[in-house]
């Protein structure tokens, strides 16, 4: 998918998402110089969303940003909705349920520039949990977990770069990394205020609870 598309998907969500990752911060991002959606410059403003649009965009927000289809991102959460009342807080826990995904712990560890390349990253083969091959960007990473580069994959020249970009790299608290051999480790459970998500994610369970 070309920049021009990526971007337009946070111009058409009227917030940014980070889908390009580390580059979403340069000054040139086209949702710092065109904050509208797409095609509606000059054009006159509708009236207020109705509550079924709010709780959508929130949907659709989210999906996004951990680059889900539907059908996986509808599992998380009547996942978490079926255990309502027995956890201490949902939203919490379908936030975690995101970040221990194998493609966003790559994400979060440096070892990709986005969750996209990250997910494809791992499909084709290029890390190791616990030292076994796993090519399932949806596979759940546990407490202790050790994400490691693939030997035979640390030729590539992506790896190469990531190598020399990591070094700088600062994971969240969850989450350690030995930049020296590419080598990362799951401390703990993540937490919702550090995911940082800029979604109202009671919105997505009332979205679902109809």
């Amino acid at each position: 998918m070309s920049k021009t598309a990526i971007c337009k998907k946070c111009r058409r969500m009227g917030v940014k998402l980070f889908l390009r990752g580390e580059k979403c911060f340069s000054p040139k991002c086209p949702m710092v110089k065109r904050p509208y959606p797409p095609g509606q410059k000059g054009k006159r403003r509708k009236g207020p969303p109705t509550e079924y649009a709010l709780q959508l965009q929130e949907k659709q927000k989210l999906k996004l940003i951990y680059n889900l289809s539907e059908r996986q991102f509808k599992r998380y959460v009547k996942e978490v909705l079926e255990k309502r009342g027995k956890i201490r807080d949902a939203e919490e826990a379908f936030v975690q349920l995101l970040e221990k995904r194998l493609d966003n712990v790559i994400f979060r560890l440096g070892f990709a520039v986005s969750r996209a390349q990250a997910r494809q990253l791992v499909s084709h083969g290029f890390f190791l949990v616990n030292k076994k091959s796993i090519n399932i960007p949806s596979y759940r990473v546990k407490v202790g977990d050790v994400i490691s580069v693939k030997p035979q994959k640390l030729s590539k020249v992506i790896i190469k770069n990531i190598k020399n970009s990591i070094k700088d790299k600062k994971p969240p608290s969850w989450l350690e990394i030995n930049p020296e051999t590419l080598e990362g480790q799951v401390l703990k459970e993540p937490s919702l205020v550090e995911a940082q998500v800029p979604v109202d994610i009671s919105k997505i369970f009332e979205f679902y609870s109809k």
